[in-house]
């Protein structure tokens, strides 16, 4: 540790972490195949399908990428980048919702 700092230092995880993320992933993975059969109804489907694909997509960040160990600038960034999603995601809705609502003739 002559030259680095502490803030340069990687944070190594051990081998049990990437096992339970990986174990949490398969099971989110058979909640995902169950939830796909079951019959809730198109928007309640929908809903659970949105819910455990974030919950996929933390286990990942937070552990395979390692923002979990992180510095609050590197948490900043993944926020924004989950708010720059999410924003994405409105302007797709809005466009699929009111693409019907708005019956515009032909050419």
């Amino acid at each position: 540790m002559s030259a680095m700092t502490k803030e340069h230092i990687s944070h190594v995880l051990p081998i049990s972490i990437y096992l339970r993320s990986f174990v949490a992933l398969m099971a989110l993975l058979a909640l995902t195949l169950v939830a796909a059969r079951l019959p809730l109804g198109t928007g309640a489907n929908a809903a659970v399908a949105f819910t455990i694909a974030l919950a996929k997509a933390l286990v990942v960040v937070l552990y395979f990428m390692h923002v979990r160990y992180g510095t609050r600038l590197v948490w900043l960034w993944a926020a924004a980048g989950f708010f720059w999603l999410i924003i994405m995601f409105a302007i797709t809705l809005s466009d699929y919702v009111f693409r019907t609502a708005l019956h515009v003739g032909g050419w």
